[in-house]
Order: structure tokens, then C-alpha cells, then sequence
């Protein structure tokens, strides 16, 4: 089985558009050594055809275009995309879904009854593209494996996590179970299982009894440190309150990913334009890869 990194940056990608952090204007400027990267997204396959998309960035069609895997071109109009799923219902992991428009036949999603509820509610996306190709719902079940509808071979688990929905959504001070989940994905013929989840505030005892018995993970990077949009003056929020676990710092991700057996491979995905790990020279680079820890990229394989 394969995950292809599409997006591996945060929401807004690097550098963001508006932003002039260290990070973006070095990377403009050429005086970092680091790369661009695109809204966090990856896509999954059994056979290297028929292609799960895991969130649909507002980058999707620059990533589509960086994968020819996922255009077989077996017909006038074709898309490798079988099916859609989503993590959450966040602005950067949905709004792809219109880019997705031009489908002859209605877009298979797979999401939570509370993500599909937001889509059809707060943010009505599934409303706007029944004028065009429709979408098929396939509410997705949670702590219970289930078959992919046309992707063979690809079996999915979804595991609520804690976050709340986002910040167009009526239940936004009412959080629900199934507003944030992680992936749990198994190869059928080898065993090996891969745990994605962009968006992790904490890690639990369930959460970390997961990971430990995965080959892969592939988890929260979004920022450094708690305070490290409040430190630059680009936000009043820490870390946690926006959902995100930091890697630094006691408890944090490079901590937790210390309790995982040494045979884990631990990949970093969903990183924010301030993280100083965007530099490839940074010591806090060095941190992580003197902890087993990589950092994702647009275009990165990973097979398990």
C-alpha cells in the first residue's frame, strides 16, 4: 500500500501568501535553505491506480498536477480519485472539493455525520456542487473498520479525537464527537498499519496505544512551540487552543514519540509557515532527526 504526501504544510501552505515571518520572506527572498510546501493533504492507493484523497486542500490542483499517478487517463475525462475522505471539516481541508466539480458522475466522500452536517450546513459545499457533479455521502462510522468503496484492498478506521469543529459551524462552543478524527490504515497483505493525523491537541492513552502498534506515523507538526504564533505577533492563540500539539517543550510531540518502540517510522506533516523545522539547516531540524523524526514533503512516498 502507498501514501503520497499531496500538501504538507499547514493551512495557507509556505510560504502563505500574506505573510512575512522569517520563514516566508526567507524562502521568497532565496536566504533559507527550505521548500515550498502546499495545504496538508495525502492520497492512498492498494494498487498504484485507484487513489483514496484523504482532505481536499484549496491547493488540490497544483497536487494533481504534481501527480501523475492519480491521472490514469483511461478515457476522454478520468481522475485515479475513487473516493473522497475527510479529516475534519477546516476551510484548508474541504474547499478542494469544489475544484473537484467537473466529475461525470457524483464525488463518493466519506466524513463523519458531524463533517458531513457542517458541509451541508454552516459551510454548504455539498449543497453548491449538487449543481454541478453532486456527491455521494458515505458517512463514515468511528472505532469501526471500513471497505473504500471502489479502491480494493483499502480498509479505513476512523478514531475521534478532541478538537473543536471549525469556526463557521454551529456547534463551534459545542464540540462533538466525530468533529476531528485520526486515520488508521492497514495493508491487508502484509499487516503493516499507518496512523495519519494532522490535527492532534493531545495525545491520549488510546491515541498512543494506536501509534504504538503502527509501522507508521504520520502526525500533528504544526508549530514548534505553544506560544509561537503569539511570540510573532500573528495571533492571541497557543498552540493547544487552536488544536495543535507543539513538538518542543515537556509533553509535547517529540516527547510523545519518544514512548513509540524504536521500529516506528515517525513523520512529521501539517506544518505551519512560522515552524523553524521548515529550514532544512535549522537546529531544531537537527532536534528532530537526533529523535528518529523526519519532516514530511510535497511528494513524499510512503510505503507500508
Amino acid at each position: 500500500m502507498l501514501v503520497r504526501v499531496l500538501g504538507s504544510a499547514a493551512g495557507g501552505g509556505f510560504p502563505q501568501w500574506n505573510c512575512n515571518c522569517p520563514n516566508c520572506d526567507g524562502l521568497r527572498r532565496g536566504s533559507i535553505r527550505a521548500t515550498a510546501r502546499t495545504q496538508s493533504s495525502i492520497a492512498v492507493s492498494a494498487n498504484g491506480v485507484d487513489w483514496l484523497l484523504v482532505n481536499a486542500s484549496p491547493d488540490v490542483l497544483t497536487q494533481l498536477r504534481a501527480a501523475p499517478a492519480l491521472q490514469p487517463a483511461r478515457a476522454i475525462r478520468d481522475s485515479g480519485i475513487a473516493a473522497v475522505l475527510l479529516m475534519d471539516a477546516q476551510i484548508d481541508h474541504v474547499t478542494g472539493l469544489l475544484m473537484l466539480r467537473e466529475r461525470s458522475t457524483p464525488l463518493p466522500l466519506m466524513a463523519t455525520p458531524e463533517v458531513l452536517s457542517d458541509l451541508s450546513d454552516g459551510l454548504p459545499l455539498t449543497r453548491v456542487l449538487s449543481h454541478y457533479c453532486g456527491v455521494a455521502p458515505l458517512p463514515l462510522a468511528l472505532d469501526a473498520p471500513q471497505a473504500v468503496p471502489g479502491l480494493p484492498g483499502v480498509t479505513v478506521l476512523a478514531l475521534p479525537l478532541p478538537s473543536k469543529p471549525p469556526p463557521y459551524s454551529p456547534f463551534r462552543e459545542r464540540p462533538r464527537r466525530g468533529d476531528n478524527i485520526g486515520l488508521l490504515l492497514a495493508n491487508p497483505q502484509t499487516g503493516r498499519r499507518l496512523f495519519y493525523a494532522p490535527g492532534l491537541g493531545e495525545v491520549s492513552d488510546a491515541v498512543l496505544a494506536t501509534m504504538r502498534g503502527c509501522d507508521v506515523v504520520l502526525v500533528d507538526g504544526t508549530f514548534w512551540t505553544e506560544d509561537e504564533m503569539i511570540r510573532m505577533g500573528l495571533s492571541r492563540k497557543a498552540a493547544a487552543e487552536m488544536g495543535h500539539l507543539p513538538q518542543s517543550g515537556a509533553g509535547g510531540m517529540i516527547a510523545q514519540l519518544d514512548r513509540l518502540p524504536s521500529g516506528v517510522r515517525k513523520v512529521l506533516i501539517h506544518i505551519n509557515n512560522t515552524n523553524p523545522i521548515l529550514r532544512d539547516d535549522a537546529p531544531e531540524r537537527a532536534e528532530l532527526t537526533a529523535h528518529g523524526i523526519e519532516v514530511a514533503f510535497d511528494g513524499m512516498e510512503i510505503a507500508f
